[in-house]
């Protein structure tokens, strides 16, 4: 089990941890009910953390911290992830593992101040972000396309005025038109890229694809 150092999480739902372990549970989290403890800003940031991580496409439990329990098999499946930046909250929920969740309220710092500065909430929501959701790169993928076409769409209305109209000056067209076939190549490639690249990083992970629960019988035998 995990709980935060300053005591703020309810350690008296301990037994009800246990509870929910002893009745098969593996993974068993600790939510707490409200944040009416936090300030406006940090209320609100929070907020929107969990907003952003949800349309980023990562699965994570709204108020759930790091007050949770594990069973042994649960830990032992944790070390089949290799990566050096472990992203529990979500990483707890990839596992597959039988859940259940325990409610809390967050009681009044004892003594001292949060050490959790807007910086390291920054980094940790990044690299929430970064560890489960190539969304980022998919936006830049999505934004390269849709430019390479607006792209190729200013280039025909260049040719337009050039033939239409007499309101082009001289060179004008020909190296309007180019700029725009060169932007949008750019660009287009810039988008394959970042397919490539999304890819490549889901596949170092090398997260584990199931959970080998029990061997029925040994590979020697077979």
């Amino acid at each position: 089990m995990s709980i935060d150092c300053d005591l703020q999480q309810d350690e008296e739902k301990l037994d009800e941890f246990i509870d929910k372990f002893q009745n098969g549970a593996d993974i068993v989290l600790g939510v707490r009910n409200d944040r009416h403890t936090d300030s406006v800003f940090k209320k609100y940031s929070v907020l929107f953390f969990y907003k952003l991580m949800h349309i980023f496409g990562v699965k994570i439990i709204k108020n759930h911290a790091d007050y949770r329990l594990l069973s042994h098999r649960a830990l032992k499946h944790l070390c089949a992830y290799k990566e050096a930046n472990l992203f529990l909250r979500a990483i707890v929920l990839d596992m597959g593992f039988k859940q259940e969740i325990v409610y809390f309220d967050v009681k009044p710092r004892y003594a001292g101040i949060s050490k959790y500065s807007l910086k390291k909430m920054f980094s940790f929501a990044w690299n929430g972000i970064t560890s489960f959701s190539i969304a980022p790169l998919r936006f830049v993928s999505a934004m390269g396309i849709g430019l390479f076409g607006l792209s190729i769409a200013f280039g025909v209305y260049v040719l337009w005025v050039k033939i239409f109209t007499d309101s082009a000056l001289p060179g004008w067209t020909s190296l309007a038109t180019l700029l725009c076939f060169l932007s949008g190549m750019q660009l287009l490639g810039l988008g394959i890229i970042g397919e490539y690249i999304g890819k490549m990083y889901q596949e170092i992970k090398s997260r584990p694809k199931y959970c080998v629960d029990e061997c029925l019988e040994s590979m020697e035998q077979t």
